[in-house]
């Protein structure tokens, strides 16, 4: 039985944490009056994003949101420089004066060439908290490795995964999410379940991503699947699975590998455009 189930957004509690799945990485959270943006790619389909060393992808899907879209944002969280999370939309759409949380790798470039001067950049096990009236988000950032060679690893931007934890001001965490960014398994990720055990959504990105010469450099299902069961979240969210040709691995092969954990009953099947409640009781998240 599928975690998800139908409900009038209307019986929403005042702490429950909204979610929509706008496509590729970029998810919208919402929290009381509090927006945080998660990797903005807002190409449409057809269009190509820019992988760095003349590689480029062709998206195959239209994001759920356009910028002039979004409600009023308190930060964004971009879990590296890669054009299918930070494209020229983003770059040439968003404030210049909205936070950005992110690698200090990308955080050099978006202040010192694109002028997002209040980019933050973390290293690993940093944090730092975003604040809208009488809500919060802690964002910590966590270990994540975007390729297994170590020559490739030079040549592809840091990454980070990160670790979102939404409450008010003056109290403790209502919800508490991790955001893989664009890792491959490795055994450093173990230390994110020691340090944090007990996470409610786990926000995977899939895909397999496989550059030329059969490079992958995100997860497949087996690997996605296997991530989920060393980490133990209630709850699981797949995103980057589908929106463009460097993606190998479908949506449906870590669904599969899901099952055969025996963790289908963890997925919340929210898909691209769709919107998800995540209520402060544990209750089982609302999907429209």
């Amino acid at each position: 039985m599928s975690p998800s189930t139908p409900a009038s957004p209307a019986q929403t509690p005042d702490d429950s944490l909204r979610i929509h799945f706008v496509g590729n990485a970029t998810v919208l959270l919402r929290y009381r009056e509090l927006s945080l943006l998660t990797d903005p790619n807002f190409l449409h389909r057809g269009e190509r994003a820019h992988l760095g060393y003349g590689l480029v992808s062709r998206r195959l899907t239209e994001p759920a949101l356009n910028p002039g879209d979004l409600p009023r944002l308190d930060a964004v969280v971009l879990s590296h420089l890669h054009g299918d999370h930070w494209d020229r939309r983003a770059r040439h759409l968003l404030s210049r004066s909205l936070p950005i949380v992110t690698t200090p790798h990308a955080s050099r470039r978006l202040q010192g060439v694109h002028g997002f001067h209040r980019a933050v950049g973390l290293r690993t096990w940093q944090e730092e908290t975003v604040r809208h009236a009488d809500a919060q988000v802690r964002i910590t950032s966590l270990p994540g490795r975007h390729a297994g060679h170590p020559v490739l690893r030079r040549l592809l931007p840091p990454v980070m995964g990160s670790l979102l934890e939404f409450g008010p001001a003056a109290g403790p965490p209502r919800h508490r999410l991790y955001v893989s960014g664009d890792t491959l398994l490795f055994d450093g990720l173990d230390e994110i379940a020691r340090r944090f055990p007990g996470v409610d959504l786990a926000v995977l990105h899939l895909g397999g991503t496989t550059l030329p010469g059969g490079f992958v450099v995100t997860m497949d299902g087996r690997q996605g699947a296997e991530l989920a069961r060393r980490l133990g979240p209630r709850l699981i969210l797949p995103v980057h699975y589908d929106d463009y040709t460097v993606f190998r691995s479908p949506l449906d092969a870590f669904l599969a590998e899901a099952d055969r954990k025996g963790l289908a009953d963890r997925l919340v099947h929210c898909r691209h455009g769709q919107r998800a409640v995540l209520r402060p009781d544990g209750g089982p998240p609302v999907v429209t």
